[in-house]
């Protein structure tokens, strides 16, 4: 009885520890998603999901005519290859299916198409297949750091540098001195394993984290997202359960307590952009059922909770590893550690290092990165991989963190954080000013777009940004990351078109709103349709329809 009561206070402990959130429950998240069935609107519904009067809905009906007008005569090249591309690769048909909530999304991929090509990129712009110039939003989901001229002179310089060895593997050219000095010396840490991509860097260091600990368990905070491998994406997404990761609050007292009393817990991931949106999942536009979406960056809190966490890390033995694949060197030219004043036992990278080639990197403590047992010798902690180090990548890696130590480098760092949230505010001023419900949140240069009345048509922004000439990536305005080489005129231009497709959203109808609605009210109604379609299929689908 005695070890029962242990045993549930451990437990109880756990459950403390979990943020309140689906997204804290990975398990039960799971099985709730698979009980949504689909359904979806038919026209008439598509314009009237918040029952509005017939005037709004006909102006909705009316705009949105006329932007389905637009992309059909501004992207038609550029659709035509998507669509046929479509066909064959099953990364066009899932993102094309998740831009918006699923009621909506056939609706609107019957209409609203601008493609996924593009031909050419040049500053802060690229061109699509039809010689629309967008001003890039997307960072390419994070790797475009220092603006795009600038990556492919990394590549062609860096393939230069190495084309004489050409794509011998196995061997290491001599630019890889360079590279592990300088990332010894970025990162603080003893020694350095190269990969081919953010997530195998994370699989690496945490297998090792296992191996050296000999404990079975991961950490990851709420809503963190460190790749699609299994014990890190435990909850939707992930075919089978993760039983060996522990899902808990971020920035929590309950969190730390569990960490202090846990005996099976190998290392703690932390995913440093999650300080944007504490506990929430990486915002797209395809969950924005309501206006519920928020973010607040507080440097300080974060920071004094990365501290609070080394020093619980360090008490218990716990490895604390750092996964900067996304956040990389866009905060601070030293990384997070930099940024946040914290020490990791190990750090991932990727994205940016590999200078415009893919790239995964380990720099951990020289006891932590050792792969086998000195007095064992069939003990070993396995991870190689046929591409790790390619000459070619090793080359642009090498352009890329000479060029870091450059004045001109330098001088995109001086005053980050001051000149991004200088226009942030910029934009939030011109918004409101404007009379539009919508704000923007930042960590530095990567941003985020909330809501601040209740509406279910927020995910139609995207497409109006789009067509001012804004591009984005397939999680809409969700994400938006500038390049640190935006000028102040280049952002005056983007402020002024995206206050020109809020505004023409607003005058489409779409931001009406019930006085008595809230996100509350929105919620329960989805929550009515879902009910309604698990228990007559057939007649919710002809009502919704």
């Amino acid at each position: 009885m005695a070890a029962s009561l242990v045993k549930l206070r451990t437990r109880l402990k756990l459950s403390k520890g979990k943020h309140r959130s689906l997204a804290g429950h990975a398990r039960m998240a799971r099985r709730i998603a698979a009980l949504i069935p689909f359904y979806e609107y038919d026209e008439r519904r598509f314009f009237r999901a918040d029952d509005p009067p017939e005037d709004i809905a006909a102006a909705r009906q009316a705009g949105f005519e006329r932007l389905a007008e637009i992309y059909r005569g501004r992207f038609a090249e550029t659709y035509r290859r998507t669509a046929e591309l479509a066909e064959g690769v099953s990364d066009l048909q899932f993102i094309s299916a998740y831009r918006v909530p699923f009621q909506f999304s056939r609706y609107v991929r019957q209409h609203l198409n601008s493609g996924s090509f593009v031909q050419s990129s040049s500053g802060v712009t690229i061109t699509d297949l039809d010689g629309n110039l967008f001003y890039d939003l997307t960072g390419s989901y994070g790797v475009n750091l220092f603006g795009y001229d600038f990556y492919k002179s990394c590549m062609e310089q860096g393939c230069a540098r190495v084309s004489a060895l050409g794509p011998v593997l196995g061997a290491y050219h001599p630019v890889v001195s360079y590279n592990v000095a300088r990332l010894r010396e970025i990162s603080g840490l003893d020694e350095v394993s190269f990969h081919m991509s953010g997530t195998e860097a994370v699989m690496q260091a945490v297998r090792l984290a296992r191996y050296h600990t000999r404990r079975s368990h991961l950490v990851r905070f709420c809503g963190a997202y460190h790749g699609w491998w299994g014990d890190v994406q435990p909850g939707i997404g992930n075919p089978i359960p993760a039983n060996e990761s522990y899902t808990l609050e971020d920035m929590s007292d309950d969190a730390l307590q569990v960490l202090r009393t846990r005996r099976d817990i190998a290392c703690v991931l932390v995913n440093p952009l999650h300080a944007l949106h504490p506990n929430a999942n990486a915002p797209s536009d395809s969950s924005l059922l309501d206006s519920g979406r928020s973010a607040d960056f507080d440097k300080q809190a974060y920071a004094n909770w990365l501290r609070q966490l080394r020093t619980v890390c360090t008490e218990r033995r716990i490895v604390l590893i750092i996964d900067e694949v996304f956040v990389g060197f866009r905060i601070a030219a030293g990384g997070a550690q930099e940024y946040f004043g914290v020490r990791a036992d190990m750090v991932t990278y990727g994205k940016t290092l590999g200078g415009g080639l893919p790239v995964g990197v380990v720099c951990g403590r020289k006891d932590l990165m050792r792969r086998f047992r000195e007095d064992r010798p069939g003990d070993i902690c396995l991870a190689r991989g046929t591409f790790n180090a390619h000459p070619y990548v090793m080359g642009a890696m090498h352009e890329f963190l000479q060029r870091l130590e450059t004045p001109e480098l330098d001088a995109l760092y001086r005053d980050l954080d001051q000149i991004w949230d200088h226009r942030a505010a910029l934009l939030n001023r011109r918004l409101s000013e404007a009379g539009l419900p919508v704000q923007v949140a930042n960590m530095s240069s990567i941003w985020t777009v909330w809501y601040t009345q209740p509406s279910r048509y927020n995910w139609m922004l995207q497409y109006y940004l789009r067509a001012e000439g804004l591009a984005l990536s397939w999680v809409g305005t969700g994400r938006l990351i500038f390049s640190l080489n935006y000028t102040d005129s280049d952002f005056e231009v983007v402020t002024a078109r995206f206050v020109a497709g809020a505004e023409a959203m607003r005058r489409g109808g779409w931001w009406w709103t019930n006085p008595a609605a809230s996100n509350k009210s929105i919620k329960r109604g989805i929550l009515r349709e879902i009910i309604a379609q698990r228990l007559m299929p057939a007649r919710a689908h002809s009502s919704s329809r």
